[in-house]
């Protein structure tokens, strides 16, 4: 559970230097290809899987869940999408289904307001009330009834971390994921985030007291931008001091964008990571 070696501190960069730190697609040139093709074949998983999708959780256009069933009675990964918060929509996202559902694990992915729309405090209620929606509706949907394990990718691993001390929630995956809303705070992000210190340290699962007593998996690529890494590694150091259950592991030649290629696959190394999590609490 040691920090990257190559990972500086965040508060002695210049702000160029932190912002580039901070800005994944600039780092992954052909990021904006791997994008779109996510989003080609989403749509083709979204026209297979029909049956659930957009239900609706709260008020606001983007409330909605998209619940991918595997089997009558399997049990539910609910994923939430990144963007730091402000980009992107779960239907971009559904391709990441295809591993979890070949070992037959149901997949709900799902939707939350985006800033400047919603502050990061509503946003964070908005997941918890999706939560809420979704355990009450398993049993009608086909789903175990038991709880659900939760994942995310970037800015969606931060959520993840925000929705584990949710009584439905039984383990959770952080992939790629934000524990520290301070570097954030001090960056372009913030222009349409609007955090201030206090709202950054509630949102900052590194700089809270303790966390949920439940399994917890982190996860990044060796390629990602050190920075990134730094917040994976130091939030998994931060749940052992804690005495907190978690598992730490980095992707050998993963990027911020192809590492989600390791969800998407049946035989991907986060797909076998949220197999064990589902073995580890059934």
């Amino acid at each position: 559970m040691m920090t990257p070696y190559d990972a500086p501190d965040w508060a002695g960069m210049s702000q160029r230097d932190r912002d580039l730190g901070l800005n994944n697609a600039a780092a992954v040139a052909d990021s904006a290809d791997i994008v779109a093709g996510w989003e080609r074949r989403s749509a083709g998983m979204r026209a297979q899987h029909s049956a659930h999708l957009d239900l609706s959780y709260g008020p606001r256009p983007r409330n909605r869940i998209d619940f991918l069933k595997a089997r009558e009675q399997a049990p539910t990964l609910l994923f939430i999408h990144g963007g730091y918060w402000q980009l992107r929509a779960k239907e971009t996202f559904t391709l990441f289904a295809t591993g979890p559902l070949a070992h037959g694990i149901n997949v709900a992915l799902i939707g939350y307001t985006l800033a400047p729309e919603a502050t990061l405090d509503q946003i964070v209620g908005e997941i918890h009330a999706g939560i809420d929606y979704l355990a009450g509706q398993l049993p009608d949907l086909g789903g175990d009834a038991g709880g659900l394990v939760v994942s995310g990718w970037s800015a969606g691993g931060h959520l993840t971390a925000m929705a584990l001390p949710h009584p439905q929630v039984k383990a959770g995956i952080g992939i790629s994921g934000i524990y520290d809303l301070e570097p954030i705070r001090h960056s372009y992000l913030n222009v349409k985030l609007g955090l201030d210190g206090s709202m950054s340290r509630r949102n900052s699962p590194l700089m809270q007291e303790g966390g949920a007593m439940k399994p917890l998996t982190l996860v990044a690529g060796q390629a990602e931008l050190p920075m990134l890494r730094r917040q994976t590694a130091d939030f998994a150091g931060h749940r052992v001091r804690y005495g907190l259950p978690v598992s730490y592991e980095e992707i050998p030649g993963a990027n911020h964008f192809t590492i989600m290629n390791e969800m998407a696959s049946p035989e991907g190394r986060i797909t076998t990571m949220i197999r064990q999590l589902f073995e580890r609490v059934a």
